[in-house]
């Protein structure tokens, strides 16, 4: 069986006086593509927040690539994205390669000499988010969904073992969202890379990931893409708190979808 990335073992957190989560047990092992799914104010970027240490863990552990959050260094194994589309200023003066390339300061250090090897490199990430021709384009001129592709490389060209991604289609075309989703699953079934994605597009994912996580406080459901797609409309509305609205997607071998609003 494959190794586990994250262990999360009896989690909880709480702002002040209200509960965000409570008592997450969750184990993502690697080559995962997990998808996880909850309505607004669930927990979830809390949870990625103390995955990535950017909140200290109150009650429970986490433990990354075997080892006590406490205690992890190896940061360089994880990559993160963002939901850049809001933030970022499109009139930034670079290039697609010089975005990309910035992810390797952290591996090389500041001032390290950039070499033929590293120049290959970041190609290699670029062409592997399918942005190859842009490589010389100014980040400014592409469009929100080739943009985020580009931050996905930008995570990519350090070789982490685990990629996590917040809300990554905010601001992408509806009709470039199922390329992008395309793409992350080339990225976990020829790289092999882990992926987690948190995402409101429960439709979409469903034929992408290999794993589903939903998340409302408590971890109402944890399994694979089959069961998941066997629950019912109902047990959907009881893990949400309220009534969902389905969507229902042409895929062949998948009988229901939906995106929760």
């Amino acid at each position: 069986m494959a190794e586990p990335i994250i262990e999360i073992r009896h989690v909880s957190y709480r702002y002040e006086k209200e509960n965000v989560l409570e008592d997450i047990n969750l184990t993502i092992h690697e080559g995962d593509f997990l998808g996880i799914v909850g309505p607004n104010g669930s927990g979830k970027s809390t949870l990625i927040k103390q995955i990535l240490g950017l909140l200290k863990v109150q009650k429970g552990s986490i433990k990354l690539f075997g080892q006590e959050i406490n205690r992890f260094k190896e940061w360089q194994k994880i990559g993160f994205v963002s939901q850049k589309a809001n933030s970022f200023n499109t009139g930034f003066p670079a290039t697609v390669f010089e975005v990309v390339s910035s992810g390797l300061t952290k591996k090389l250090g500041l001032f390290k000499f950039f070499g033929k090897a590293e120049h290959h490199k970041v190609l290699q990430a670029i062409d592997s988010v399918g942005l190859l021709e842009f490589a010389k384009r100014n980040i400014g001129e592409l469009s929100g969904g080739q943009q985020q592709r580009v931050f996905i490389a930008r995570a990519l060209v350090s070789d982490p073992k685990l990629l996590i991604l917040d809300e990554p289609t905010v601001g992408v075309d509806a009709k470039n969202v199922q390329s992008f989703y395309e793409m992350l699953e080339d990225l976990n079934k020829k790289f092999g890379i882990t992926l987690l994605l948190v995402t409101h597009d429960i439709g979409t994912i469903s034929d992408k990931v290999t794993h589903v996580a939903c998340l409302n406080k408590n971890l109402h459901f944890h399994g694979n893409t089959a069961e998941f797609e066997s629950l019912n409309i109902s047990e959907m509305s009881e893990i949400y708190g309220h009534d969902v609205h389905v969507l229902t997607h042409n895929h062949d071998h998948h009988n229901h979808g939906g995106t929760v609003r």
